[in-house]
């Protein structure tokens, strides 16, 4: 971060590969435990699961390569996107930000061999504001409330990273950006890209699951 408390971006590269070292036996092993240990996937097809966990999560990278900072998955569940991200970009920080403890528990048990990766057991709202440069999500909330959630986690410059598909209302989302020091939200054919321009005002986060009983739009 820098003396401002904000992070940097850069031009994007959305047509840029994304690459893994093959074979890499730690994305092996995180997808076997995925589909082997119950209420992470209702997925139990192996090619499926790699198709949706793991190439669908590499789509969210060329947009976080745009920021600096540390990354946050946030809501990870069974690790996506957070566990692809970690292993394409090794040189970030990644943190899996997870509220049960269950699920705490089984990312912790595959975390074991990603040395720039670790866990948070917690919510959104709970924790510090503006400590990442980017916040990423995969099947969190609607996305209005997932904006809500994620966006003050951001410092300025940085992102809020959205795997939503197709079907997002976009104009809520940026009302909700509006409230909490976003910009206009980009649609990248099912991701969205949510900026933080200003600080979190005063009053967010709101309280644990305010968002989702009353949210914003």
């Amino acid at each position: 971060m820098s003396p401002t408390g904000s992070w940097s971006s850069k031009p994007a590269d959305e047509g840029a590969g994304v690459r893994l070292p093959l074979p890499d036996a730690r994305i092996e092993h995180w997808l076997d435990r995925l589909l082997e240990t119950p209420g992470l996937t209702a997925i139990r097809d192996p090619a499926e699961a790699r198709k949706v966990h793991l190439d669908g999560s590499l789509l969210a990278v060329p947009f976080v390569r745009r920021y600096g900072g540390p990354v946050v998955d946030v809501g990870s569940g069974g690790g996506a996107p957070g566990v692809p991200i970690a292993a394409a970009l090794p040189e970030r920080e990644v943190v899996l930000l997870e509220a049960t403890r269950r699920k705490c528990d089984f990312l912790e048990s595959v975390l074991g061999e990603f040395p720039n990766a670790r866990v948070v057991c917690g919510r959104a709202e709970e924790q510090p504001t503006e400590q990442f440069g980017v916040a990423v999500a995969k099947a969190l909330a609607a996305p209005p409330v997932a904006v809500e959630w994620c966006l003050p986690l951001v410092g300025i410059g940085g992102a809020v990273i959205l795997l939503v598909g197709p079907s997002a209302d976009i104009a809520a989302v940026s009302r909700v950006s509006a409230r909490l020091g976003g910009g206009e939200p980009e649609e990248h054919d099912g991701i969205l890209v949510v900026p933080k321009l200003e600080p979190t005002p005063s009053g967010f986060p709101r309280r644990p699951g305010v968002a989702r009983k009353r949210p914003l739009a």
